[in-house]
C-alpha cells in the first residue's frame, strides 16, 4: 500500500497528501499507527481530520480482533540477528528478533557497546550465516561508537571493512530532544536504505543530563515513554529490530545480592521485549543474564569480548 491509498483516505486531499508524503508517511500502516497529536504536527491538519485520516486508515487495515493464527503467521515473518555468540543467541531463543526492543544494561566496561558494534556487522551477514543482508542505524549519544572496531568485526566475518562501514549510518545525538528527533527522522532512512536494526547506545544517558533532580523525574519518564513507543512501532512498522543500551545505578540501601538497578524505571521494564544484564567477569570474558521475556525462561551464558567481537567463551 503506497501513496495512493493514502490519498483514497477519508480527509486526504492533494495537499495533505504531500505533506503526509514529506513526513514520511507513505504507507497506510504507518498512518494507522500514529497518534491524532503525531499526524496534526506532521501533516498541518485539525484534530478532527487526524481522527477522521487515521481512522480510516485503521479500517482499510482491518485493525480489530483476529484469530490467534494469524498473529502466529505474523511471526514467522520474524528475522533474527546473531550476536555473533552461539550461547548468547540460544539464550535470546536464535538472536535478536525484530519487531522487538532488546535492551542491554550493566556497568562501564560490561561490553553493551560492544554488542551494539557487533550487531551493526551481524546485520548485513546473509541470512544462513545469520544476519539479514542489510544495514544499520547507529545512534549514538556518548560518542561511543568506533568505526575501528566495525573494521575489526569485519575482517573477522570476512567482509569488506569499507563496504560494511558504509552500510552502517551512524549520527551523534546531543541532548535528548535530539534523540528523540533522530528516531522520529528514522522512517525516511529507513525505506531507503533497507535498515533492519536501530541502534541507540545509549537510551537513557541524555535523558538522564537533561532531566535533573526529582521534580523533573515525571517529565523525563514521559518523554522516555514516547520515545520508547515511537521505536517499537518503527521495529512494527518495518519488521526491523531495536537494541538500546542502558546505565545501571547502584542502590546503597540494597544490603544482600547484586546493588545496581538499570535505569529507566517500570517504564523501560515493561516497554523492553527482552532485557539482558551484562556483567564483567575474569580478562575477556563477560556473564550475561536473560531477565525478562515475554516466552523464554530466564538464564545466563558466559561470553567473551575479543578483537573480532562477541564469541562464546
Amino acid at each position: 500500500m503506497g501513496m495512493e491509498e493514502i490519498s483514497k483516505l477519508p480527509g486526504v486531499g492533494d495537499k495533505t497528501a504531500e505533506k503526509l508524503k514529506e513526513a514520511g508517511y507513505d504507507d497506510v500502516m504507518a498512518i494507522a499507527a500514529a497518534s491524532p497529536g503525531e499526524l496534526m504536527g506532521d501533516a498541518g491538519v485539525g484534530e478532527e481530520t487526524a481522527a477522521k485520516i487515521i481512522s480510516g486508515a485503521r479500517d482499510s487495515m482491518q485493525m480489530g480482533f483476529e484469530p490467534a493464527t494469524n498473529v502466529m503467521k505474523k511471526r514467522q515473518s520474524i528475522g533474527k540477528i546473531t550476536t555473533g555468540s552461539k550461547s548468547l543467541d540460544d539464550l535470546l531463543g536464535g538472536g535478536i528478533e525484530t519487531q522487538a526492543i532488546v535492551e542491554a544494561h550493566g556497568a562501564f566496561g560490561s561490553g553493551k557497546s560492544q554488542l551494539a558494534h557487533q550487531l551493526a556487522v551481524t546485520v548485513q551477514l546473509p541470512k544462513e550465516k545469520g544476519g539479514m543482508g542489510a544495514k544499520a542505524i547507529f545512534i549514538d549519544t556518548e560518542n561511543t561508537f568506533r568505526p575501528e572496531r566495525i573494521m575489526d568485526m569485519a575482517k573477522a566475518y570476512g567482509l569488506d571493512p569499507k563496504k560494511t562501514l558504509d552500510n552502517v549510518l551512524v549520527a551523534r545525538a546531543y541532548n535528548s530532544d535530539h534523540q528523540v528527533l533522530l528516531v522520529e527522522k528514522a522512517d525516511e532512512f529507513i525505506k531507503k536504505n533497507d535498515i533492519k536494526i536501530i541502534i541507540v547506545d545509549s537510551l537513557t544517558s541524555a535523558f538522564r543530563a537533561d532531566y535533573t533532580g526529582r521534580g523533573n523525574l515525571a517529565n523525563r519518564q514521559q518523554k522516555l515513554n514516547r520515545h520508547l513507543h515511537k521505536l517499537q512501532r518503527l521495529a512494527d512498522v518495518n519488521n526491523l529490530a531495536i537494541y538500546v543500551t542502558n546505565q545501571v545505578m547502584s542502590r546503597p540501601d540494597v544490603l544482600f545480592g547484586d546493588p545496581t538497578v538499570p535505569i529507566g524505571g517500570h517504564i523501560l521494564g515493561h516497554q523492553a521485549t527482552f532485557r539482558i544484564y551484562l556483567r564483567k567477569s575474569k580478562g575477556e570474558k563477560r556473564i550475561a543474564k536473560l531477565i525478562d521475556s515475554p516466552c523464554l525462561p530466564e538464564g545466563e551464558t558466559i561470553i567473551k569480548v575479543i578483537t573480532d567481537g562477541i564469541r562464546d567463551a
